[in-house]
């Protein structure tokens, strides 16, 4: 038992998510609880509106959580510094970055900082990890390209490929497969499966292709507006968990294919 708790990467308890002024706090979701392990790829799925941002963002310490914690490494996360956290978890958010006058290289490389010295040197080591994240994302003949240049659908890899170079326990992504068409979307999904099972870091990502999530997570965390519910993906189908996300008058979850059919 002591093993499977020393696994637990990343977790949640009694979680509320949303914001706070002085008058109120408003609530977009609560009693959000899951562990997740090291290695595994989690999903992340529900509705427009049903507060998938809002929670990744207060995973990876970006909002302060309304009600309940979260634990990274057993540890809150808001005892991290920014530092810490920044060598524990990458994340790619759906925000476009600050600056697209740099160029794919260059922006793949910022990835590196938390390693790098004080002048910013880039090691063997960080060539390699940059590389890396340059084939595993087919973004190589991209390199010496302007992110200006770039269509949504590049600039989306060229995201996850710095998210990949920064080498964390850790990636969190908010809807990676957005802009990208048939071809990369599967091959996104794929590829962050593949990053899972190889080399066992954990990976969290809110995604609308929940046929896709299906076939290729370990666990999925399906959000709803009473509430969320975090298993396998064959547990959550035997347990009719995928059958309320949407009007059923309009869409319907066949389980015996795992897939969403739209209704005549």
């Amino acid at each position: 038992m002591a093993s499977v708790e020393k696994n637990i990467i990343l977790e949640a308890k009694n979680l509320a998510v949303g914001y706070s002024n002085k008058k109120r706090d408003s609530v977009i979701a609560k009693d959000i609880n899951f562990s997740i392990k090291k290695g595994e790829l989690v999903g992340l799925v529900g509705a427009n509106g049903i507060g998938k941002s809002t929670l990744l963002r207060t995973l990876t310490g970006m909002q302060t959580p309304l009600r309940g914690d979260v634990l990274l490494k057993e540890k809150y996360i808001n005892s991290y510094t920014s530092f810490e956290l920044a060598t524990e978890l990458s994340v790619v958010l759906t925000e476009a970055p600050a600056s697209k006058n740099l160029s794919v290289l260059e922006m793949i490389s910022l990835g590196r900082q938390p390693y790098t010295n004080w002048i910013g040197t880039i090691t063997v080591e960080d060539k390699n990890a940059i590389n890396f994240a340059l084939e595993a994302t087919e973004t190589t003949t991209l390199a010496h390209r302007k992110c200006f240049e770039l269509s949504d659908g590049q600039m989306q890899r060229v995201a996850i490929a710095r998210a990949i170079a920064q080498d964390t326990p850790i990636i969190i992504l908010d809807e990676p497969t957005t802009h990208l068409d048939l071809y990369h979307r599967a091959y996104v999904l794929k590829l962050l499966k593949k990053l899972a099972s190889e080399t066992q870091k954990t990976i969290f990502f809110s995604t609308h292709e929940i046929d896709l999530a299906i076939q290729l997570t370990d666990k999925m965390l399906v959000m709803a507006n009473d509430e969320n519910h975090f298993e396998s993906p064959c547990k959550l189908i035997e347990l009719g968990k995928f059958d309320a996300l949407f009007p059923k008058e309009t869409i319907d979850f066949d389980r015996e294919t795992g897939r969403f059919i739209i209704k005549s």
